[in-house]
């Protein structure tokens, strides 16, 4: 019972593994060495015991011991490797080589131990793998010189393979970067970059096995932040672009305007299309500008305020006879770079003050349009002469306010029927428009410089086809319509004139009836000595004879 218990510690401590054989002696073998490719099945041979006996003459033991002896089992005189699906015989995880130890027992006596070392043949089972810390996002300016090296990456192959990198030239950005030497992984700028054109690139690199013939690859984006360089000069707003080519964005200062009045003074100017102002053509970095008139500001008549560009009159223009236009030249420079600046003009324009609304020579207009197929034509009026509509303003000497608006109101589905242009010509979509129509708009006319509107109403007749345009109010239809209007009017003029006639018999009649009876009542005033002119007489004495 103790020589049990002896052997069963033994295997316990040892960590060994033991087949029993029959054999007369362990004498004959010798140390094993072999070889085995990872990722090898279960019961894969791994060796041949070469231990000399005959099986059965005597009871001998085998056990595998050591560190890596798990991985070993006995068939007989055979060893084959011990592995399984969820344990797989992995180099890179279990080293290079296998290590273990056989014992062998006769009589529960060790008669001889060999060394069993099982070499690991690789196999290219890992694809390459990138450093985290190599394929992160990099800021990189865009004043930074063509040929640098902005970065580096790494990728790591698990079977130690050689790697050469290489970029997608199929990604949008890809040609802002090349591999400076394909097994370097230094990433190379390619091109000028340019933060106001596009202010973030990508693209994919590969990580490619160079030596193997499977050619395992991995693959990383590399994202960049353009970061914005002081290479921009400020210009002032509203830019005029004079190329829609984003990658060429090139535009003009604005022409600032403004109109003042005689005698004003003390005021600030509100320049069109826009207040002045400029901002840094460098859009990350917005430093801070300063402004200043270079020229035109009249000793002192202009100030402008350095920080915001305002513009302030501080004495008025006396005469605008002597003085119409006033030109300021103004400039924006960087506080921190002044070499870098832009300069603008103000056009001030001095107007008489304003008295008179501008006004429409008319309340209505006629207009006509023939029926045509062509998508559009100026509306005509009487004479076939373009219909203009135009509203005149007393302030001006001509009586044309450049700053005057005009608008059609839309108070009906006829204002998409017809545009209106600032020169006051009326344009109609003829190709919409059928014979007989009549359409009634509203124009308006604003001045832009004071508010004040003034309206006026259109009256469109649409003419068939081949159909003359009347000559004057009084052609064509117009003209018969004044005739039957004089006609009507002769009529009312006769009767009136024969009841006038016939008054003025009455009035005669009586007339004469009145002067007869005043001539009887004359006479009858001479008989007793009084006369109608006399008002009044002294009383008279009569004496009767008897």
């Amino acid at each position: 019972m103790l020589k049990i218990l002896r052997i069963f510690l033994c295997q316990m401590a040892m960590n060994f593994s033991c087949h029993i054989v029959k054999a007369n002696l362990c004498l004959g073998g010798q140390d094993i060495f072999a070889a085995v490719k990872e990722n090898s099945p279960n019961g894969e041979f791994i060796a041949n015991l070469s231990i000399i006996g005959d099986p059965g003459a005597n009871s001998i033991r085998l056990c595998l011991t050591g560190d890596n002896a798990d991985w070993f089992y006995l068939e007989s005189k055979t060893i084959r490797l011990n592995t399984s699906s969820t344990r797989v015989l992995d180099r890179e995880v279990q080293g290079s080589v296998l290590m273990a130890s056989l014992t062998c027992y006769e009589d529960d006596t060790i008669q001889s131990v060999y060394r069993i070392m099982v070499e690991i043949l690789n196999e290219n089972d890992n694809r390459p793998k990138f450093l985290e810390h190599s394929i992160t996002t990099y800021n990189i300016s865009e004043l930074t010189a063509v040929n640098t090296v902005l970065f580096t990456v790494q990728a790591k192959d698990a079977d130690d393979d050689t790697i050469m990198y290489v970029i997608d030239p199929a990604m949008p950005d890809a040609s802002y970067f090349r591999i400076d030497l394909p097994n370097s992984g230094r990433v190379v700028l390619a091109k000028p970059l340019d933060y106001e054109t596009k202010a973030q690139l990508q693209f994919l690199i590969f990580a490619v096995e160079m030596n193997t013939k499977q050619k395992h690859n991995a693959s990383a984006t590399i994202k960049i932040n353009v970061l914005d360089g002081d290479d921009q000069y400020p210009q002032f707003l509203p830019c005029i672009l004079l190329s829609q080519d984003q990658s060429r964005s090139v535009c003009t200062n604005p022409i600032y305007t403004v109109n003042i009045t005689e005698k004003e003074q003390d005021i600030t100017l509100h320049f069109f299309p826009g207040p002045i102002h400029a901002e840094d053509g460098d859009k990350g970095l917005r430093t801070q500008l300063s402004y200043a008139i270079l020229s035109g500001a009249d000793n002192g008549r202009f100030q402008i305020n350095n920080v915001t560009g305002e513009i302030f009159m501080t004495r008025p223009v006396e005469n605008r006879l002597l003085t119409p236009n006033l030109r300021l030249r103004i400039m924006a420079a960087q506080v921190d770079d002044p070499k870098k600046y832009t300069v603008a003009t103000a056009l001030i324009r001095v107007l008489a003050v304003n008295q008179y609304p501008p006004q429409f020579n008319r309340t209505t207009y006629k207009g006509f349009i023939i029926e045509n197929i062509s998508p559009v034509t100026f509306v005509s009026t009487y004479g076939n002469t373009v219909l203009v509509i135009q509203a005149y303003d007393r302030d001006f000497r001509d009586g044309v306010n450049p700053r005057i608006h005009y608008t059609l109101k839309p108070k009906s589905n006829n204002t998409r029927l017809y545009q209106i242009t600032q020169e006051g010509f009326l344009i109609a979509k003829t190709d919409v428009l059928r014979a007989f129509e009549k359409h009634f708009l509203e124009v308006v006319a604003t001045d832009q410089e004071s508010g004040e509107t003034v309206k006026a109403s259109i009256d469109i007749e649409v003419l068939q086809k081949g159909q003359q345009v009347p000559l004057s109010p009084f052609s064509g239809r117009e003209k018969l319509y004044s005739m039957m209007n004089m006609n009507v009017l002769g009529g009312s003029m006769g009767v009136a004139l024969l009841l006038l006639i016939f008054a003025l018999c009455v009035f005669l009649r009586i007339a004469k009836n009145r002067r007869q009876h005043q001539h009887t009542a004359d006479r009858a005033s001479v008989a007793l000595e009084k006369h109608p002119n006399v008002k009044a007489s002294l009383p008279i004495s009569h004496s009767v004879s008897s």
